[in-house]
């Protein structure tokens, strides 16, 4: 009875988490869960026109069936958690899937329609899961060069952005000094103008709040131009890590044009449930590409490997 039970609870697990386009009922599955997500999400816009009240009910009840769906898919990952991470016991794999990305996201937008309803736009991060279902995520190499890039030049992001902040302030304070005698009403203290300083630095400003002296207008012009440089510092900063990534994705497409060989990930490997960070630094391999459900593409270091999953590694050398 406990082999049958476990064999339920795995078959489970493969049409709502594996997403196998092999497969028809997980396939089935992930298009019946989009139309129930792009449902709700209609629905929640729908509610803010006051022209469609006589179908208010009707609205919420397709708000209350569809909330449920994703009660019960939420609970069905719980439950087989431990086929996600087959590596750690039950209890390790459930904590480990309720604090991981996708079950904070679920929860998160499960949540607002019980406790938190001025929090409604969190259902938004449902999206998110439209594009992990078709496969359009980090995984694929466009998505997983914009993570790749924030994340190794985040230090260097950090810094710009911190400049930014500081100038901000500074052109804040500024214009304060100048203006606050001519517009006591608009610049009643320095950080008055941080209103101000964010349009005319991040924008062209939106007429609400503007210098009317000589000086604060010079000044003015100068900030912008500073505005437009200090912006355009995390701008060059990510392009920059765009032509490193690809120019590093493109010398390993060649290193390994003749080493290159595909393993299948069988029910009783040890790399299931790892991610590639892992397998890479434990087995000394590079992962250069990997197919799922008939879908190739180039993987990122957070990508899992699942059963059935087919990987194109080489061995590093040393």
């Amino acid at each position: 009875m406990r082999t049958s039970n476990k064999a339920i609870k795995k078959r489970v697990f493969d049409i709502i988490q594996i997403s196998n386009t092999s497969d028809g009922l997980s396939r089935s599955f992930d298009i019946c869960l989009v139309a129930v997500i792009i449902a709700n999400i209609l629905v929640m816009f729908l509610e803010t026109f006051q022209s469609l009240r006589p179908y208010y009910a009707l609205f919420r009840g397709v708000e209350i069936a569809t909330v449920a769906l994703f009660a019960v898919e939420y609970l069905l990952r719980v439950w087989t958690a431990e086929f996600l991470y087959p590596d750690r016991s039950r209890g390790a794999a459930v904590l480990r899937f309720l604090y991981s990305y996708d079950g904070v996201v679920e929860l998160l937008t499960i949540l607002p329609f019980f406790f938190l309803s001025g929090a409604v736009a969190f259902r938004m991060l449902r999206v998110v899961r439209i594009f992990h279902l078709f496969r359009i995520n980090a995984n694929y190499d466009s998505f997983n060069v914009i993570t790749s890039v924030l994340r190794e030049k985040k230090n260097q992001i950090v810094s710009s952005l911190f400049i930014i902040f500081v100038l901000m302030l500074a052109s804040s304070l500024c214009m304060y000094s100048v203006e606050h005698p001519a517009q006591p009403d608009k610049f009643r203290n320095a950080l008055s103008g941080v209103w101000w300083s964010v349009s005319a630095l991040l924008t062209v400003g939106y007429g609400d709040v503007y210098p009317i002296t000589v000086i604060g207008k010079a000044m003015a012009v100068i900030i912008s131009f500073l505005g437009v440089g200090a912006v355009a510092i995390p701008t060059g900063i990510i392009s920059a890590g765009f032509v490193e990534q690809y120019t590093e994705a493109q010398g390993a497409y060649a290193q390994a044009d003749q080493r290159l060989s595909m393993v299948c990930v069988g029910f009783d490997s040890r790399w299931i449930g790892k991610t590639l960070f892992e397998i890479e630094s434990e087995e000394g391999l590079f992962v250069l590409i990997a197919e799922r459900g008939g879908a190739a593409f180039r993987p990122g270091g957070d990508f899992r490997v699942a059963e059935g999953d087919r990987l194109g590694v080489y061995r590093r050398k040393l």
